[in-house]
């Protein structure tokens, strides 16, 4: 008789998981439905294909509704929309609620940091910056997602996800081919001018009869720093508003640093062509032979210290006091990133594309009455050292993190709702709030073919092939967070007037040699830091690439070229 009732009981509490299960599909596909018409009305598939791909999460999600899910990123517009809206839209489809924290840059690395160092999972995954590919492919703490996705995470992977599609994967992929990173976001530094002023027929006059050429997109760094002293010397003023013609940043804090390690060097041509980062010598100066790390200085075959990159730092601080506002030297990231949008900027030679948005607001004098930009972005112009096959710029991918420390069934829920961001049905919408496209299928839809025009030459850039110009930090970096701080506690010497350029470049150089000796003696899983001996600096010198010796005339006559013909050369 017991077990007769026993029997009934465990028949009706399954009828009762069965129809609370039933409900929820119920209630998850209604809510689909919803979000689809409401939220996302903008996708490169069709309609009936968003519905369906948001079945296929309903369904992967029942074993998780159990979880809260914790996941972190930095704070930009198109994570800021993924932790308003998208997790509360996940919620509403699958049932698993998602914590996801905003917080800086610098405190996501820590965060991470912390989760390998003590083995405690405090998050189920991190959107980290792909500038750490270097230290996830060594550490041995990241796991690659292609082993996850072909393994314990194959029932969770979206059969729609088409990794093909990212267009940011050769940044998140290590030497050995594995994927350690899906990409969320991509934002570019490119070239920023006003172009309205740049069109205006008395300063292309003056500019001409000045400079002997014409007033436009500078393609090398000898034309920027004649347009900087154009407008911050003899132009001064437009319609009554005192102008510059240069903008940067020197507060001593850690976004200095990321002005010399994002792009500063390659740009002057410090390193060695090929893409992504230039080999054997990146854009960090650090020399890479079999895959290990073998020395940032002269004298163990780097290229920190080398007269380009002495060149470079003197350019940075001779053009931020001459060219650019009184404020500048005290400003930090956030600070002077506002200031474009004050009106009284007449170019930046690498400017945050993550700013986009911010800078299309119609209240702003750089738009016009009908809140089209009076700004446009092209490619950043080149400093001598440069050779063809460098890498031009920088650019951000943040991509989805998984560490080992974390339990696997966090780490499919967690994946669950890493997809669904950047899924097919979402990722359009989330292009137009952030404007950080990662797929190939929203750059080339037919929406965005509408609506190009207004985002002043962003679109063009992502369509060319010059995106696979603008790289990350690559894989010469063995442990990102270990080595970052060096660049703006020295350089930061010299924009202060403590120490001269070359000191400052000889002192990093060596610091950062330094390091990489304690990061082999820490152990690393791969390729770890190798540091050749020491020779005379006259032996590297000599040889071809970089170091590359002291060119004789390091201003070669301005070059400009038009806005088309800029937009034609990405192509």
């Amino acid at each position: 008789m017991i077990k007769a009732l026993l029997m009934a009981l465990l028949i009706v509490n399954s009828l009762a998981g069965q129809a609370f299960a039933a409900t929820q599909d119920s209630h998850g596909i209604k809510s689909a439905r919803t979000w689809i018409e409401k939220e996302f009305t903008v996708s490169s598939i069709s309609r009936e294909q968003q519905v369906d791909e948001m079945r296929w999460f309903i369904e992967a999600a029942k074993p998780y509704r159990d979880i809260e899910v914790r996941v972190v990123s930095e704070r930009i517009a198109t994570h800021l929309y993924e932790a308003n809206t998208l997790a509360r839209a996940f919620f509403d489809i699958t049932g698993i609620r998602v914590i996801h924290e905003i917080t800086g840059e610098d405190d996501v690395i820590k965060k991470i940091q912390t989760q390998i160092e003590l083995g405690i999972p405090l998050y189920d995954m991190y959107i980290n910056d792909s500038d750490f590919i270097g230290s996830h492919y060594r550490s041995g703490a990241v796991i690659a997602l292609s082993d996850f996705i072909a393994g314990a995470g194959k029932t969770v992977t979206l059969p729609t996800l088409d990794l093909a599609d990212f267009i940011g994967l050769p940044f998140t992929t290590g030497p050995d081919g594995k994927l350690y990173q899906l990409p969320d976001q991509q934002f570019a530094n490119l070239y920023w001018y006003r172009h309205d002023w740049f069109s205006r027929p008395a300063l292309k006059k003056q500019f001409k009869q000045r400079y002997g050429y014409e007033l436009n997109v500078p393609v090398n760094w000898s034309a920027y720093e004649d347009i900087a002293e154009f407008f911050t010397v003899h132009v001064k003023q437009i319609d009554g508003v005192r102008v510059y013609g240069h903008m940067d940043y020197g507060k001593m804090d850690p976004s200095l640093g990321w002005r010399f390690s994002d792009a500063w060097l390659s740009m002057a041509g410090v390193g060695d062509p090929g893409l992504p980062n230039g080999l054997p010598v990146d854009e960090w100066g650090i020399r890479l032979e079999n895959c290990h790390p073998v020395g940032a200085s002269v004298a163990r075959g780097g290229a920190l210290n080398s007269p380009a990159a002495v060149y470079a730092l003197t350019k940075f601080i001779h053009w931020l006091e001459q060219y650019a506002p009184p404020d500048a030297k005290h400003l930090d990231f956030t600070g002077a990133g506002a200031w474009a949008g004050k009106g009284q900027i007449a170019q930046q030679i690498f400017w945050y594309s993550a700013f986009t948005a911010a800078l299309l607001d119609p209240r702003l004098p750089v738009t016009d009455d009908n809140g089209h930009p009076k700004w446009r972005m092209a490619p950043s112009p080149r400093g001598p050292y440069w050779q063809p096959g460098m890498k031009l710029g920088y650019q951000d991918v943040g991509g989805w993190t998984m560490l080992t420390g974390t339990p696997l069934k966090r780490r499919q829920a967690a994946w669950l709702y890493a997809q669904f961001v950047v899924s097919k049905t979402v990722s359009l919408k989330k292009f137009l709030v952030g404007l950080t496209p990662v797929r190939h299928s929203d750059i080339f839809s037919g929406h965005i073919s509408e609506v190009a025009g207004k985002y002043a030459g962003l679109v063009d850039f992502y369509r060319s092939n010059a995106r696979k110009a603008w790289t990350p930090t690559g894989i010469n970096v063995p442990d990102y967070p270990g080595l970052a701080d060096l660049w703006w506690k020295h350089a930061g010497l010299a924009v202060h007037h403590k120490i001269s350029a070359k000191q400052a470049m000889d002192q990093l150089a060596l610091a950062m040699d330094e390091r990489l000796l304690a990061i082999a003696g820490k152990g690393q899983k791969k390729c770890q830091p190798k540091l050749n001996t020491p020779k005379s600096e006259l032996y590297w010198l000599a040889r071809p690439g970089a170091p590359k010796p002291k060119l004789i005339n390091e201003k070669p006559g301005g070059e400009t070229r038009s806005y088309r013909d800029s937009l034609k050369n990405w192509r």
